[in-house]
C-alpha cells in the first residue's frame, strides 16, 4: 500500500517527496494513512472499481459543501484518485478524541451543538445532491442489535447482560418524522479536540453522511461523551428534539454501541471494544439522566 501511495502522490503532486507514510488505522470503510504528518490519504475499502471510483468522488464534493457549513473545521481536499480510491486532504490538527479524552469534556459540547444546528438545518434539497437518504426501520436495527448481542454476549458483564436483554426485549421506538442533513457517524474516534485546552479542532471521516435522523448524531454524543455533555449540547442545539427524539436517541445510542463492540471484537479493533464495554451499564442504565423520557 505505501507503494501505490506514493505512486499516487507522484501523479497529483508532482515534485512532492515523501518522508514518511504511517498508517493511521482502519475502520469499517476506510484505511487512513498519514504523509510527512501533513496529509491524511483515505483509502476506500470498496471491492468494486467503479463504486470506489464513485464514493471518494463524492466526499471530495461533500467536503466542499461541508466547509461552508460547518462552524468546526473539516478536511479540505487535496486531490482525489477515483481509480485507486483514494481521497487527499490536509491533516487537521488535534488527535481522536476516543484515544485522547479532553481535561474538561463539557467544554465539548457547545461547538458541538452549534456544528449539529448547522448540519440539521442546512436546506435538504441541496445536500440531496450529495448524500444519500439512510432511513431503515428501527425494527430492523433492533434485529440487528440483537445480532451483534449475540456475537458478543461472552464479553458482557454478567450484572450487564440483565440490562441488555431488557433492552432488546422491547418493542423499537416510532419512526422519526422529518430527515435532515446529517454526519451520521459522529462517534468521538471522528471527533479532533487538543486534550489539554479540551477544544474541539475537527470533525473528520464524513463517508457515511446522509439525509438521515438528527437523532443519531444526538445519540453518538450520548453514548460516547456521557448525559451530561449531551444534555449541555442539547443547550446550544437549535434543532428540535422532542420527548420522541430522546427515546431514539437512547435506542439508537444502545444499537450503536453493540455494533462497535462486536465490531471491534470482530476485527480486532481494541478501542472500539473496550469503549463500547466500558459505556455498556451506563448506556443501558434504565436511570439514566432521564433520557429514556
Amino acid at each position: 500500500m505505501t507503494e501505490r501511495l506514493i505512486r499516487a502522490l507522484a501523479r497529483h503532486l508532482p515534485g512532492y517527496v515523501v518522508g514518511s507514510v504511517v498508517r493511521l488505522g482502519e475502520g469499517q470503510d476506510n484505511a487512513a494513512y498519514e504523509v510527512n504528518g501533513e496529509l491524511v490519504v483515505r483509502q476506500s475499502k470498496v471491492d468494486d472499481s467503479v463504486l470506489r471510483g464513485e464514493v471518494v468522488r463524492r466526499e471530495a464534493a461533500l467536503l466542499a459543501a461541508v466547509s461552508e457549513l460547518s462552524p468546526l473545521p473539516v478536511p479540505r481536499t487535496v486531490f482525489v484518485d477515483e481509480e485507486a480510491g483514494l481521497l487527499a486532504y490536509g491533516k487537521l490538527p488535534g488527535r481522536p478524541l476516543h484515544l485522547h479524552p479532553v481535561r474538561d469534556p463539557v467544554r465539548l459540547a457547545a461547538p458541538l451543538g452549534g456544528f449539529l444546528s448547522r448540519l440539521h438545518t442546512a436546506p435538504v434539497e441541496r445536500m440531496n445532491a450529495f448524500v444519500p437518504h439512510d432511513a431503515f426501520p428501527l425494527s430492523d436495527l433492533l434485529e440487528e442489535a440483537e445480532g451483534h448481542y449475540r456475537e458478543i454476549v461472552a464479553h458482557v458483564p454478567t450484572a450487564a447482560r440483565r440490562l441488555v436483554e431488557g433492552f432488546l426485549g422491547t418493542a423499537a421506538p416510532a419512526e422519526p418524522g422529518v430527515l435532515t442533513f446529517c454526519h451520521n457517524d459522529l462517534g468521538s474516534e471522528h471527533v479532533l479536540a487538543d486534550a489539554e485546552t479540551s477544544t474541539v479542532t475537527g470533525i473528520i471521516d464524513w463517508t457515511d453522511a446522509a439525509i438521515a435522523d438528527p437523532a443519531y448524531d444526538l445519540a453518538l454524543v450520548y453514548r460516547d461523551l456521557g448525559s451530561e455533555v449531551f444534555e449541555r449540547t442539547l443547550a446550544h442545539y437549535q434543532g428540535r428534539l422532542d420527548d420522541a427524539g430522546h427515546e431514539r436517541v437512547v435506542f439508537y445510542a444502545r444499537c450503536a454501541l453493540l455494533e462497535d463492540v462486536a465490531y471491534g471484537l470482530h476485527t480486532n479493533a481494541r478501542s472500539y471494544a473496550d469503549a463500547g464495554l466500558a459505556h455498556l451499564a451506563r448506556v443501558f442504565s434504565r436511570n439514566e439522566d432521564g433520557l429514556t423520557r
